[in-house]
């Protein structure tokens, strides 16, 4: 097995490999690789020739925010993950990184990595909300909610600015509320707001003046969704919002 950033001939592999482990679609992927992907934030396992293992990263500070680990299924049980996980540990505390954050995509890989030094940090609060009176919304550009998410990130919040925004973009609109900021997506004509900080009360509003009769919150809160895992000795953070 080796272990290496890709090169231009084997993003095929890594396609088919995202493919098959996240089922998303050529059009998200496009969106991806033109957008998000960079050789040099990602590592993968290669075995025989073929891409067995895979895991990206972006820049978020002095953190690293990991995503999209997958093992093909022919692969899988063998071990890789970890070696390739332990690899980029590596890589990132070489280049400086405090700690690294992931979100498991199921509770269950919550065990999994613990086993490789994660802890819970970074908790949430999900809830749904019915439409209200509707609420002044003004459309943000990438920049400028960039600008103002600063300004409303809670105290030890991640700013997940730069490719990571552009990235978001691609699939997200941004907004400004009264005392509120969100990013929402529409998602199989269901509403979902990845990031709303402010004033949480706002939801209703948002939801009426955004067009929907239900939307799917994501704010500051207590239940666990990110993890982390110190490399230069960092403290975890007290919040995280956007996982890809």
């Amino acid at each position: 097995m080796n272990l290496d950033h890709p090169t231009p001939a084997q993003i095929p592999q890594l396609r088919l490999l995202w493919k098959e482990a996240f089922g998303d679609t050529d059009a998200f992927l496009d969106h991806f690789y033109g957008t998000a992907f960079s050789p040099d934030r990602c590592l993968c396992a290669m075995i025989d020739g073929e891409v067995a293992a895979m895991a990206y990263w972006f820049d978020c500070g002095e953190y690293a925010y990991i995503y999209a680990v997958a093992t093909a299924k022919k692969h899988r049980g063998q071990g890789i993950s970890h070696a390739l996980m332990a690899q980029i540990h590596q890589i990132l505390t070489r280049r400086g990184y405090a700690g690294c954050i992931l979100v498991p995509g199921e509770e269950s890989l919550r065990t999994f990595y613990r086993g490789m030094g994660y802890e819970n940090c970074g908790g949430v609060q999900e809830f749904d909300a019915e439409a209200g009176d509707p609420l002044p919304l003004r459309k943000l550009q990438t920049e400028e909610y960039a600008t103002l998410r600063r300004k409303y990130l809670p105290e030890g919040g991640v700013a997940q600015e730069g490719v990571n925004l552009d990235f978001l973009s691609c699939w997200a609109e941004f907004y400004e509320a009264p005392n509120a900021l969100l990013a929402a997506v529409w998602e199989e004509g269901k509403l979902l707001v990845l990031d709303l900080l402010g004033d949480t009360a706002q939801a209703p509003g948002i939801v009426a003046a955004l067009g929907a009769k239900t939307g799917w919150f994501r704010a500051p809160g207590e239940k666990p969704f990110a993890m982390h895992r110190p490399l230069n000795g960092n403290t975890p953070p007290k919040y995280f919002a956007f996982c890809f």
